[in-house]
């Protein structure tokens, strides 16, 4: 499963953001996005994802074979460990969340509320959820805020894992995640300009 962006730009509250943006991500690889703060890498990946319409540009592929994880970890704060990625298995229409528990070190904690959790506890937890979903394509922003080396480092087996089963992963980070089917997409040149009031960068 491919994903190609082309000639793409976003905009965000009606400013644009980013220009003639383009890339292929191919099965079995990742692209990790950079850029300095402000310049439009979460807008660039909620365009994506389908969280936001394009200001112009194409992208191919089917917005179904995509999961998002962004900032927000996506958690019911009353339902246990397991019983959220239970309910996210439903949603998407898989069964086993065994694989996602192990993968992210949930077993002590499958039982525990999620409104109970420590900030890297629930960031492991909203990462797991994308094991269930099914979905080949992983769209990520900032996926190791929270997490400690140790949370790194089994999120980068994750990632290797699912790039290994012929999944892909687009993904902003700033972290080395040591993957060697990783690319690197730097945004700055396609800044667009004018460039967006200083209230709003906080947000792209």
């Amino acid at each position: 499963m491919s994903l190609v962006i082309d000639n793409l730009s976003v905009a965000r509250g009606g400013i644009p953001v980013l220009d003639g943006v383009s890339f292929a991500l191919r099965a079995g690889r990742a692209l990790v996005v950079r850029g300095p703060n402000g310049a439009g890498k979460t807008t660039l990946l909620r365009t994506v994802a389908g969280l936001q319409p394009p200001a112009q540009g194409v992208i191919a592929g089917d917005e179904d074979t995509i999961a998002y994880a962004g900032h927000a970890d996506g958690l019911k704060t009353m339902l246990s460990v397991s019983e959220n990625l239970t309910f996210w298995a439903q949603v998407f229409g898989t069964a086993d969340i065994e694989p996602a528990v192990h993968a992210f070190d949930l077993v002590p904690l499958r039982d525990r509320l999620a409104g109970t959790l420590s900030a890297g506890q629930k960031r492991r937890l909203g990462l797991a959820r994308l094991m269930v979903t099914g979905r080949p394509i992983w769209v990520l922003d900032e996926p190791t805020v929270s997490l400690d080396a140790a949370s790194v480092a089994l999120f980068a087996q994750a990632v290797r894992r699912h790039l290994e089963d012929g999944g892909s992963a687009l993904m902003a980070t700033h972290i080395d995640l040591g993957l060697a089917e990783a690319d690197v997409l730097d945004i700055t040149p396609f800044r667009a300009a004018p460039r967006a009031a200083a209230s709003d960068e906080a947000f792209l």
